[in-house]
């Protein structure tokens, strides 16, 4: 995704409620000269790609994101990994970017992975026998401090290919 892409998304997140492209024109141009046309064909290709919905409003549209910034930060790193002729060296390499906080977060969700993979392969008897003796974990899943949107699940969550993820049908 490009960077007015993202400049663009960024606002729909932080303001969370239906924005116009004249609203999101006016807060980018404090920023840099721009066209109406660029950030509308830009919303336009973010409706495209399914990362916001567009409901009619006059003859202009009001657009919504699909999903959470988390998903649209995992959906870029799978699609970014997926193109690797390498994905084990570029792991790696990824890996070796990141600062001690980073990989420490990276190990609190790969451990929340883990124990979602075990619980789903459990028997409800099971489930509900650990549930009464394990002690509750103190590893957040929280990756996002804004207002929940609606959210869908990753692409590579759903056995399609990677990319974003699917709009819900209206």
């Amino acid at each position: 995704m490009g960077e007015l892409e993202d400049a663009v998304m960024t606002r729909v997140w932080q303001w969370n409620r239906p924005v116009t492209v004249r609203e999101v024109l006016e807060d980018l141009q404090q920023e840099r000269s721009i066209a109406y046309t660029t950030v509308m064909t830009v919303m336009d290709n973010l409706h495209q790609k399914g990362w916001v919905r567009r409901e009619a409003e006059g003859r202009a549209y009001r657009y919504t994101a699909v999903s959470t910034r988390a998903a649209y930060s995992a959906a870029l790193m799978n699609e970014a990994w997926s193109t690797s002729d390498n994905p084990a060296a570029a792991l790696v390499a990824f890996f070796g970017m990141m600062s001690a906080e980073q990989r420490e977060a990276l190990r609190d969700a790969v451990r929340v992975v883990q124990h979602d993979d075990e619980s789903a392969t459990e028997t409800p008897a099971e489930a509900r026998t650990e549930a009464r003796t394990e002690a509750p974990t103190e590893v957040s899943t929280e990756v996002s401090t804004e207002p929940p949107t609606e959210v869908s699940a990753p692409p590579e969550a759903e056995g399609e290919s990677a990319g974003p993820p699917t709009p819900p049908e209206r």
